[in-house]
């Protein structure tokens, strides 16, 4: 890359960038959300989103991408995007789309696409026949953003990049995702990581680029520029009331063959409780957090809030029952209409679900919007104008605007950098101790796990398999990740 801009209107969004990246390389590139991250992983492969224009020169195998109207050459990069649902054709079985890019290299050859499949599903730490059959749907959110790395592998790409490639991963995933990347680099794959993930980072890259406004602020060796400190322990949880807010009892969800994917699940929250759901990816904690709000219909058990059971299906609730639950999805973009203003989406909660005027809950709205940093004149743009972790911090003002009983944050922090998921984590505490919203919190950090939730339960093969306070089970859990975290 020599001398990238990157132009939304008069709106920089990248300025003046320069990068070298050579085979084997692994290139960090870190920055809060909207500092200009995936502009630049996109413009790697020769692509913006729509409305942004491009200048100066990008390069890949000797092929000038900008001002020519070129993509990267065919198979040459791989992309891994923030949320996998942007690559995963919800009509198609995986096996099927994994088989037709690796068409792009190996032609009619089928003993080479179906060797290039293997590879890149093995790479990606996925089983090769269990899963290739299944839609997207079938999936979970840990076992999406693999196959979404296996596409970006199956064409055997001198280039990948991956943008926040650890979201949606359990501790045990990461490390093997951490191992095959850095396989991968070691066989002369050159990789670019836009992340938040600074120990993922550490652990691989060589070289590290810190941007901030689509500028460069910091440029050199990984060790140098991603020597940041830690952040400062939250407040203890609030403490427990003596009737539980939100009370699920025996919720069993099946697929349609009969597959239970949860199976006889109790949970208990306190009103202004957090409480985490934890486990493997695959192990039915999005089904959880979608059952609890209505959004995955279980085929027997029952969800109470304040002691009035919930329709088990969100079509059916009522007003009432629709505001008691918000669920914050841990893909945000295919939550928001493309072709409608952000700001206009996080408001109508407060209409719809609360009664107010169009103008009292656009005003109530760019003030929530404002104490998770995303300002008016951001968020009246559409969707596709911000980045993923703008979207997550509005998915999130959405769900406030109801002012619900219970909010059930899926992976919610994941898009987000240090900074921001401070100011997300204080917020959903206020929002905990001022007004006693119930957190259930589904996630795979721990870290955060261990400063927000009071209790936690561990999900295994669509079981309850541990529950307590969240000290002693984390210890019981994953000791060795705790310990190396803290």
């Amino acid at each position: 890359m020599r001398s990238l801009h990157a132009r939304a209107g008069a709106v920089e969004l990248l300025a003046g960038v320069e990068v070298d990246l050579h085979a084997g390389g692994v290139l960090a590139v870190v920055g809060p959300s909207g500092s200009g991250k995936s502009t630049l992983g996109l413009a790697l492969l020769g692509a913006t989103v729509p409305g942004v224009a491009l200048t100066g020169s990008v390069r890949v195998g000797g092929t000038e991408l900008v001002g020519a109207g070129r993509a990267a050459p065919a198979g040459r990069v791989g992309y891994l995007p923030q949320h996998p649902g942007a690559v995963l054709d919800p009509l198609r079985r995986v096996g099927a789309v994994l088989d037709e890019m690796a068409a792009v290299v190996h032609g009619a050859d089928r003993v080479a696409r179906s060797s290039a499949v293997r590879a890149a599903l093995r790479a990606a730490q996925l089983p090769a026949h269990e899963l290739s059959r299944r839609f997207p749907h079938q999936l979970s959110g840990g076992q999406q953003q693999r196959m979404a790395l296996a596409l970006a592998l199956v064409t055997g790409p001198d280039v990948v990049v991956l943008d926040e490639p650890t979201t949606g991963l359990d501790p045990d995933t990461t490390r093997a995702l951490l191992e095959s990347l850095a396989g991968l680099a070691a066989s002369g794959v050159a990789l670019v990581l836009l992340t938040h993930d600074h120990d993922l980072a550490r652990a691989l890259a060589h070289e590290a680029l810190a941007v901030r406004g689509g500028r460069v602020e910091a440029q050199g060796p990984a060790a140098e520029v991603l020597d940041v400190p830690g952040r400062p322990p939250m407040a203890d949880p609030a403490p427990a009331t003596t009737h539980p807010r939100l009370r699920a009892r025996g919720l069993t969800v099946v697929t349609g063959d009969g597959r239970a994917i949860l199976d006889g699940v109790d949970l208990d929250a306190d009103a202004g409780a957090a409480v985490a759901v934890i486990g493997p990816s695959g192990a039915g904690k999005t089904t959880l957090a979608r059952a609890l709000a209505g959004l995955a219909v279980a085929r027997s058990g029952v969800v109470e809030v304040r002691g009035t059971v919930l329709r088990p299906d969100a079509l059916d609730r009522d007003r009432h029952g629709r505001r008691a639950v918000q669920y914050i999805h841990q893909d945000p973009r295919s939550t928001f209409a493309p072709h409608r203003a952000v700001l206009e989406q996080v408001a109508r909660p407060a209409t719809r679900l609360r009664g107010r005027d169009a103008g009292a809950a656009t005003a109530e709205a760019v003030e929530v919007l404002g104490t998770l940093a995303v300002d008016e004149a951001t968020a009246g743009r559409r969707p596709r104008a911000l980045s993923g972790g703008q979207l997550q911090r509005a998915a999130i003002a959405r769900a406030l605007l109801a002012r619900p009983a219970v909010i059930v944050a899926d992976e919610a922090t994941s898009a987000l950098d240090a900074d921001h998921r401070d100011e997300l984590v204080a917020v959903l505490d206020g929002v905990r101790r001022e007004h006693g919203a119930t957190l259930v919190l589904v996630s795979h950090d721990l870290e955060l796990v261990g400063e927000v939730a009071g209790t936690t339960v561990v999900l295994d093969a669509g079981r309850v398999v541990d529950r307590g306070p969240t000290a002693e089970v984390l210890a019981r859990t994953a000791p060795r990740v705790v310990a190396g975290r803290r």
